[in-house]
């Protein structure tokens, strides 16, 4: 199977904090769900067992966390924000006109901006892909779940600063 999903951008402080992240759920993190399910097996019926099926959840939920992670730094581009020359690019923050609005936004993954106030849109979001390659003063349009078409201007393009 060919994996066609776009790479993504992580600064190398949310590529670290990303691996932080993994190595705890894939080790302490498996170890304590294992030891909450095990306790609340103790407890007997399983069917009756709301700490069983809250824990059971829980773990499914960590695993699928786990999988998403290993696949983020497995194809992730380490580095710093690019350089902004005024094209739309992974890793850099837009003012752009969307459907008569200003808008400021990071173009790139939601892991790189945990910390920052700044919405974060995805290159592979209709927004995103429709935006990605275009200068100041550039517009396009992207077709909205609804089908309607959504006009975007862009202002301007700068370097994440990380804030």
């Amino acid at each position: 199977m060919v994996d066609d999903a776009p790479v993504t951008f992580l600064t190398q402080e949310a590529f670290d904090r990303l691996h932080a992240e993994l190595e705890q759920l894939s080790t302490t993190g498996r170890e304590e769900i294992a030891a909450r399910i095990a306790s609340a097996r103790e407890e007997g019926d399983l069917k009756e067992n709301g700490g069983y099926h809250a824990a059971k959840d829980e773990q499914g939920k960590q695993e699928a966390r786990i999988r998403t992670l290993q696949h983020l730094l497995k194809t992730a581009t380490v580095s710093e924000a690019p350089a902004s020359h005024g094209v739309v690019e992974p890793g850099t923050v837009v003012t752009a006109i969307v459907a008569g609005g200003e808008e400021v936004f990071l173009l790139g993954n939601r892991e790189i901006a945990v910390d920052s106030e700044l919405d974060v849109y995805s290159e592979a979001s209709p927004l995103g892909a429709a935006i990605l390659g275009l200068k100041e003063g550039q517009s396009s349009s992207y077709s909205a779940p609804n089908g309607k078409q959504i006009g975007v201007e862009i202002v301007k393009v700068e370097t994440y600063s990380g804030q």
